[in-house]
């Protein structure tokens, strides 16, 4: 494995028990996007289902609902921590056809044509080779098999996270990310993703925007849960001096400043892009 590999993997790590305490947060938002994914894979009784970059499993497991009786669901990721909270999350509701394995999307530990439909949410524009995967995802896939996927829409339409990258920038606690690598916003166009599928070699390729929110009490609950989820953050604040946490704090609050309603509670739009496309 990489020394980049290795690196970005222990990141997700270090947050896996922030995303399996804050787990309500983010899907109460992104329902919308697991919904629309499960829908777009024409999942049927006795399919066989893999969800890639799984974190705590929600998307495949509203799948594996819809492919009973008789079919199963495979959740995966590569992060230890995030297989751990999954496989508990799989266990919480009682899901019964659901393997949870640890396993990289850049090559996948199943048979060529094993499978008739992968997801991946918010999964391949953080991985190192989202090609490599994309590859191997039509790989395992049977003929005429489904991939569903999401990725973010441009930074602008996401104010939630725009804020605070902006605020470590501004404040030399993060640098720009250089444009061809990894990260929130590398396939965050139409066009972007319809090429990567292009590429790979799928054919009926539909993306689709999906306008979301996330709300929070307060910017304070609001900044508990990013600081608990995001690795860049994470790392951000992990050593700042108290001093320099207040101005970062400012900052943030004068950024998040105009979504504030009047009770004080949070608003803060959202927009995703979803793909699906056939093997």
């Amino acid at each position: 494995m990489s020394d980049e590999r290795a690196e970005m993997l222990d990141r997700w790590e270090g947050v896996a028990s922030g995303w399996k305490a804050t787990r309500a947060v983010f899907q109460r938002a992104m329902q919308p996007v697991s919904e629309w994914m499960v829908e777009a894979i024409h999942p049927q009784p006795g399919h066989q289902v893999l969800e890639l970059a799984a974190g705590l499993g929600d998307t495949g497991l509203l799948a594996a609902e819809r492919v009973q009786p008789g079919g199963s669901v495979i959740l995966s990721d590569g992060a230890e921590g995030m297989v751990e909270a999954a496989r508990e999350h799989a266990a919480e509701v009682g899901a019964e056809n659901v393997e949870v394995r640890q396993m990289q999307a850049e090559w996948i530990d199943l048979s060529a044509a094993s499978v008739d439909a992968v997801l991946c949410r918010f999964g391949f524009m953080l991985l190192l080779d989202p090609e490599a995967a994309l590859r191997e995802t039509r790989r395992v896939l049977k003929p005429g098999g489904r991939v569903a996927l999401a990725v973010w829409d441009a930074f602008e339409r996401n104010p939630w996270v725009a804020v605070l990258r902006r605020a470590l920038e501004e404040r030399g606690l993060a640098e720009p990310p250089p444009p061809d690598q990894p990260g929130q916003f590398s396939l965050s166009s139409s066009e972007s993703v319809t090429e990567l599928l292009d590429a790979t070699g799928f054919d009926d390729v539909e993306v689709t925007g999906l306008d979301l929110a996330f709300e929070a009490a307060s910017v304070d609950e609001w900044w508990a849960f990013s600081t608990q989820t995001s690795p860049s953050l994470a790392a951000a604040v992990r050593n700042l001096a108290p001093a320099e946490h207040y101005k970062l704090r400012d900052a943030v609050d004068a950024g998040y400043a105009s979504f504030v309603r009047d009770d004080g509670s949070l608003l803060l739009p959202a927009r995703a892009l979803v793909a699906a496309a056939t093997a």
